[in-house]
C-alpha cells in the first residue's frame, strides 16, 4: 500500500525519476516543435534544466527536505535553458518554496505547493499563453486541489491529477491554433507530463532507473598542473550522434567526414553502426562540425564542453585557498567601465560584427544551443561594468536572461528583448552614451522594432503550417511571425522571402551568410538583390552561423 505522505528520501527519488524519464523522451518531445526546423529544442532545454538540478540532488550527502528543496531550486534556476526550461525551473522553484521546511508532504501541503508552483511560473512570463506547459501545470494543480478538498488519498490525488493533466495536454491544440495546424500537442506540456509520470511511477513502487551521475570531485594530484596544459589548441569537446538517412554509412563517406573533422580539430572518433554514427571531436568550431553532420542526417545527444573553462576550474580546485587568492590577484581583469554589453552570437562572422560594435562578452548559442541562466550569470560576472545590457537575440533565450537579471544583485542588468541577431545589431547601434539607462532602453527597443528579420533553413519533417504544405528537406524562409516562403532552391526561397519582407519605405537589405554558403554564392545573391531593388542599399556579410543558410534584415 502506498504511503499517504512523502518524506525527503521518497521525494528525492521521485524527482530523479522524473528527470530520468524526461531525458529518455527528450528527442520525441523535440519532434513536437511546431516549426519543422533542425533546431527543435524543447526536450533538450527542459532536460538540461532538470538535469542541472538532478546532479545537485544526486550529490547531496545530508538529505533533508530543506537541502533537497535548495538543490532542486538552485540547480534548475541556474541550469535553465530556453523558455520551456525557465518555466520548468520556476515551477520547481515555487513548489520547493512550500515544502522547504516541512518534514513530510501530505496531501494538503502537496496541493499548496502545486498552487505556489503555478503562480510562480505564471508570474515569470510577461504574457502567459494558454495551450502551453503553463496550462498543463495549472490543470494538474487545480485537479489535485479539487481531489484533496474532497478527501482523496495521496495516491488518488496524484493519479487523478496526472490523468487530468494528460487530458489538458490533448486539448492544447484547441487552445493554440498553431498547434492544431501543425497537428501536435504542446511540446513543453508533454515534457512536464513525462516528469510527472516518472515521479508517479516511483511513488507507486515501480522499479525505475532513476540514478543520476553525481558531480565528480577529481582526486587531488601531487604537484601542480603544467602551465602547458592551459594552452589548449582546440577548446570545445564536441560529441553527438548522427541518425543518418542512408541504410549504412559507406566507408568513403565516413572517411570524408573524418577528413573534414580533421581540418577543424583533433581527438577525432567516428564510429558507424547500422543507422547511427557516434562522433567525438575537439574543435574551436563546434557549430561548423554540427552543421556538416546535419548533411548526413538528424542529430541527437549533442554535448559540447568548454575544455579551457574546465581546465581552469580544475586548477582552482587543486590550489590551496592561498594559492587561489594569489592567482586571482595575478589574473588580468577587464578594465572597469560604467557600461558594458553582453550579446548572444551564432557564428564567428556575426561575433566579429558585435565586437566591432562594442560588445564586451559574447555567449555562443542562439538557435542550436540555448545558453543557460548560469551562462548568463558567468558573463555578467566577467564584464567589469556597473550597468550591463544583455542582447539575447533569440526569443527562446529572453527568459533565461531575465532570470539572470533577477539573480544579479551587485550590478544593474538591462535585458533588451531582441529576438534575432539583426534586432540585436540594430539595438546596440541605437545606444547613446549620453542618455540615461531608461532612455537607452527605450531607444534600443525602438531601434530593434525598425528591423524585419528573415532566416533561411531546411525542414526536418513533413508538416502543414502557415497555410503551407512543407515536405522534409524543403527550404524555408521564416519571417518574424510566420513562414514566408517554401521551395527547393536556397537562392529562390531567399529572394521570395525578402520580397515579402519589403515595403515602400525599405532602404537597406543586410544579408548574413552561413557556414554552408560560399562567399561566391552569397556575392551572387547580393548582386541579384541590387538589380531587383535598385532603390535599396544591399550589404552582404559572412555570418558563419550553422544550420541557417541566410539571416536577412530589411529596414
Amino acid at each position: 500500500m502506498c504511503k499517504n505522505t512523502i518524506d525527503a528520501q521518497l521525494c528525492a527519488k521521485m524527482f530523479l525519476a522524473g528527470a530520468a524519464n524526461l531525458e529518455a523522451n527528450k528527442e520525441w518531445i523535440n519532434e513536437l516543435n511546431v516549426f519543422p526546423v533542425p533546431d527543435g529544442d524543447t526536450g533538450t532545454n527542459m532536460t538540461l534544466t532538470i538535469m542541472a538540478a538532478a546532479k545537485e540532488v544526486a550529490s547531496l550527502e545530508d538529505l533533508s527536505m530543506e537541502t533537497l528543496a535548495k538543490a532542486i531550486s538552485s540547480g534548475s534556476l541556474r541550469g535553465a535553458r530556453g523558455n520551456s526550461g525557465v518555466i520548468l525551473s520556476q515551477l520547481l522553484r515555487g513548489f520547493t518554496k512550500t515544502i522547504k521546511y516541512m518534514e513530510q508532504i501530505d496531501t494538503q501541503i502537496l496541493a499548496e505547493a502545486l498552487q505556489k508552483a503555478v503562480a510562480t511560473a505564471y508570474k515569470a512570463v510577461m504574457k502567459p499563453k494558454e495551450g502551453t506547459i503553463l496550462t498543463v501545470a495549472k490543470g494538474f494543480s487545480d485537479k489535485a486541489s479539487e481531489l484533496v478538498e474532497n478527501g482523496a488519498s495521496m495516491q488518488e490525488t496524484l493519479e487523478g491529477a496526472l490523468a487530468y493533466a494528460e487530458e489538458v495536454l490533448q486539448k492544447t491544440p484547441e487552445m493554440l491554433p498553431v498547434l492544431k495546424e501543425a497537428g501536435v500537442v504542446d511540446s513543453g506540456g508533454q515534457g512536464l507530463i513525462q516528469v510527472l509520470k516518472g515521479a508517479f511511477d516511483v511513488y507507486m513502487g515501480k522499479e525505475v532507473d532513476y540514478q543520476i551521475q553525481k558531480e565528480e570531485t577529481p582526486a587531488k594530484t601531487a604537484g601542480t598542473a603544467s602551465a602547458e596544459t592551459a594552452d589548449i589548441k582546440y577548446g570545445y569537446c564536441t560529441e553527438f550522434i548522427i541518425k543518418h538517412t542512408m541504410k549504412t554509412m559507406e566507408e568513403r563517406e565516413e572517411l570524408a567526414f573524418k577528413a573534414f573533422l580533421e581540418s577543424i580539430g583533433d581527438s577525432i572518433v567516428v564510429v558507424a553502426d547500422d543507422d547511427i554514427v557516434k562522433v567525438h571531436v575537439h574543435t574551436n568550431e563546434p557549430g561548423v562540425a554540427l552543421t556538416k553532420a546535419l548533411t548526413y542526417g538528424e542529430l541527437s545527444r549533442i554535448k559540447i564542453d568548454n575544455m579551457r573553462e574546465e581546465h581552469q576550474e580544475k586548477l582552482l580546485r587543486e590550489m590551496t585557498a592561498g594559492d587561489a587568492a594569489e592567482a586571482a590577484e595575478e589574473k588580468p581583469q577587464m578594465p572597469h567601465k560604467e557600461v558594458g554589453f553582453i550579446s548572444v552570437s551564432i557564428g564567428e562572422g556575426i561575433g566579429e560584427i558585435f565586437r566591432g560594435l562594442g560588445v564586451d562578452y559574447l555567449i555562443e548559442g542562439g538557435q542550436t544551443m540555448n545558453p543557460s541562466t548560469e551562462d548568463m550569470l558567468n558573463a555578467i560576472d566577467q564584464v567589469n561594468a556597473d550597468i550591463i545590457y544583455i542582447l539575447p537575440n533569440n526569443k527562446n533565450i529572453i527568459l533565461a536572461a531575465n532570470q539572470a537579471q533577477a539573480l544579479t544583485k551587485d550590478k544593474t542588468v538591462c535585458v533588451i528583448p531582441t529576438k534575432t541577431v539583426p534586432q540585436g545589431i540594430a539595438a546596440i547601434i541605437s545606444y547613446e552614451p549620453s542618455k540615461s539607462v531608461e532612455q537607452n532602453m527605450e531607444a534600443m527597443k525602438e531601434g530593434m522594432a525598425q528591423i524585419r528579420t528573415g532566416q533561411v533553413t531546411y525542414a526536418v519533417r513533413d508538416t502543414h503550417i502557415d497555410e503551407k504544405e512543407i515536405k522534409e528537406g524543403d527550404i524555408m524562409g521564416i519571417g518574424d511571425h510566420s513562414i514566408l516562403s517554401v521551395g527547393k532552391d536556397i537562392p529562390a526561397v531567399t529572394k521570395e522571402m525578402i520580397g515579402l519582407m519589403m515595403d515602400e519605405d525599405s532602404e537597406l537589405i543586410s544579408v548574413y551568410y552561413g557556414a554552408d554558403v560560399t562567399e561566391e554564392d552569397a556575392g551572387r545573391l547580393g548582386e541579384e538583390l541590387r538589380e531587383a531593388y535598385p532603390e535599396c542599399e544591399v550589404e552582404v556579410y559572412p555570418g558563419g552561423q550553422p544550420i541557417y543558410y541566410y539571416v536577412v534584415s530589411v529596414e
